[in-house]
């Protein structure tokens, strides 16, 4: 349990005792964010305006937009991967930026809007899924592959969609949850007997997952300040984690063993494994780039898997002395984990953009589906683990300057 003091503004808060980041710079009002969210919106739109990238070899050339992706990807019977491109690159963040907007509107004019928290209490659990970072760099990375190959040439939709990045990544920074929340609805009071410094499972207490309101479970079956549904105290979140790690693990061998592409170049086939891209990618002195997507599409999974594995091993023996560490090792796992996404976004691009008929495509092969699927049955596993259970029951801290951050 941490009391949090009055911030003045741009002043940011941390656990004092694993030095979580509690809540961003303190803002005055809303309506910064509001006006970021309404432009990085707008941005977004002109990415369908206009076309995205061009490609060309011996005068045959094609221009795709950014919605080609889904059309290409959907013609090859990858229905999937093109809902996954669009859901983390589109409909994720638009969904985020119009409930952010909405939500601004309610908080900085104190108005009874229908269904404001329910938007509220779903927009964290979004950000992480929100991939037009990784995007760009996957867009960059296709080009680089087959830019010996052919003329490529990039397009309005294109240098909209790096804008719209930057300002979603802007938009994000400025939010201030706390302050955010106290507008819409405030904080009910604690029981009186409920003390800084201690944890909250030794007080009886347990955090909302919507809103991050601590409140005594025996009193409240859902949250008394969003709605909530408290968590059923009955799941074993380690054996969830260990179960979604363990399906991943599965499907990384196929994942590594069939093409997650297919080359056709004057009619001969050329299918091409993960490690084979990467042998390729050096092969042909590209060397920082198949050092992305050995790091990216190899080196990370498996050191995912391996680090939440050995975290779930971890909660069965807490040490006070080894929490912090163990800790930051779930952060870092967790905030890298999203990058291996670049090899699925790069077959997504190649087989929209390389289409020159019978000179040359490009298209999509069946490990990139289970490559997919590892990757966000690994970030699943990560949201699912509950860092409390690395940190023993009785950690306390009772120090003046620990009791608040």
């Amino acid at each position: 349990m941490v009391a949090l003091p009055h911030r003045a503004l741009g002043q940011r808060a941390e656990c004092p005792r694993c030095h979580h980041h509690l809540t961003g710079a303190a803002q005055r009002d809303t309506q910064q964010p509001l006006a970021w969210a309404l432009a990085t919106l707008i941005v977004l739109a002109l990415v369908f305006v206009f076309p995205f990238l061009g490609f060309s070899t011996r005068g045959v050339g094609h221009v795709m937009s950014f919605i080609d992706t889904v059309h290409a990807l959907s013609a090859d019977d990858y229905g999937l991967i093109a809902a996954l491109l669009m859901a983390t690159t589109v409909v994720f963040p638009g969904i985020y930026l119009a409930s952010l907007a909405y939500i601004a509107i309610a908080a900085q004019w104190r108005l009874a809007l229908p269904r404001r928290i329910a938007l509220a209490r779903v927009m964290r659990p979004i950000e992480p899924w929100m991939m037009s970072d990784v995007f760009i760099v996957g867009v960059l990375v296709s080009l680089i592959k087959i830019i010996s190959l052919a003329d490529i040439h990039m397009h309005g939709g294109f240098v909209a969609f790096c804008l719209y990045s930057a300002l979603l990544l802007r938009t994000t920074t400025l939010i201030d949850w706390t302050a955010l929340w106290d507008r819409l609805v405030p904080r009910p009071a604690l029981p009186a007997h409920i003390r800084s410094a201690a944890t909250g499972r030794s007080q009886a207490l347990i955090a909302c997952g919507g809103c991050d309101t601590p409140y005594v479970r025996a009193e409240h079956e859902h949250c008394p300040r969003c709605g909530k549904k408290a968590r059923a105290p009955h799941i074993d979140r380690v054996q969830m984690t260990a179960a979604l790690l363990l399906t991943a693990t599965v499907l990384y061998i196929p994942a590594n063993l069939y093409p997650v592409l297919v080359t056709v170049q004057l009619g001969t086939a050329q299918p091409q494994t993960i490690a084979a891209g990467v042998l390729h990618l050096a092969a042909h002195g590209d060397w920082p780039i198949a050092l992305v997507i050995f790091l990216a599409s190899i080196v990370v999974p498996i050191a995912k898997i391996l680090a939440l594995a050995w975290l779930c091993i971890a909660t069965r023996r807490p040490q006070a002395e080894a929490s912090l560490g163990r800790t930051r090792l779930f952060r870092i796992t967790e905030k890298i984990g999203r990058w291996s996404m670049i090899d699925v976004f790069v077959v997504a691009v190649l087989a929209t953009l390389v289409q020159a008929g019978s000179l040359m495509s490009i298209q999509p092969g069946l490990g990139v589906v289970a490559f997919a699927a590892v990757v966000i049955l690994t970030m699943i596993a990560a949201h699912t683990f509950d860092t409390r259970l690395l940190w023993p029951t009785h950690s306390t801290h009772s120090t003046p300057e620990q009791n608040t951050c």
